[in-house]
């Protein structure tokens, strides 16, 4: 296939940069425990410092793989499929969530919100950033808003995320690994003194698994 053949392809959803995918157990939030098939999508030019995936940023580096590839990958392990980046709204959601939805599988996004949201979900996972805010319509269809903390100024931060998205949305604040002994304190009493929010804690790292 022909470059600018792939680039189109990549630009209707029908192909994407995918960094990586694979089978475990979710971590974070609302479904902690799960057994999941993670698709990693490459690109996103949100550029958090903490980042613990840089490697996904450009977008040039992982190959163009069609959607079809990666849904039979997926089908063949888990019905919760969680699709993440990068950003994976940098990029048409549209195609790939329609053919996950097509083998009957529930799916999941983890998104800044910083693009519009395309794709059809069954859970929205909003984690918020300073550097490039999200869109506001996703805010009105966000099931969980997950806030990382990584100094007690992201405390406000949330706050202010908070006022923004419907009410039924589940409220978590999650330590930035590499700073969790220090944040972690912070974020309990904070949770115990507003406990409309929850704790979210990156299970999978204190389990060592992907």
């Amino acid at each position: 296939m022909v470059k600018n053949d792939v680039l189109a392809m990549v630009d209707q959803g029908l192909m994407l940069p995918l960094m990586e995918e694979f089978y475990t157990i979710q971590g974070e939030g609302f479904h902690k425990g799960t057994a999941a098939y993670f698709i990693r999508v490459g690109g996103c030019d949100v550029g958090c410092h903490w980042c613990d995936v840089k490697e996904s940023w450009n977008a040039d580096t992982h190959p163009p793989t069609s959607i079809t590839k990666i849904v039979g990958n997926a089908a063949t392990y888990s019905n919760t499929i969680v699709v993440t980046g990068g950003e994976p709204l940098t990029w048409d959601m549209g195609p790939l969530t329609g053919a996950l939805k097509s083998k009957g599988l529930q799916t999941h996004i983890e998104t800044s919100g910083a693009y519009k949201l395309t794709g059809e979900w069954d859970w929205i996972c909003l984690s918020p950033k300073k550097n490039k805010l999200p869109v506001d319509p996703i805010y009105d269809v966000a099931h969980e808003l997950k806030v990382i903390v990584y100094n007690k100024h992201d405390l406000l931060f949330a706050e202010a995320e908070a006022a923004k998205v419907n009410p039924n949305c589940i409220l978590y604040l999650q330590p930035e690994w590499s700073v969790r002994d220090k944040v972690t304190p912070l974020i309990v009493d904070y949770v115990m003194q507003h406990p409309e929010w929850k704790v979210s804690l990156q299970t999978h790292k204190y389990l060592n698994i992907p």
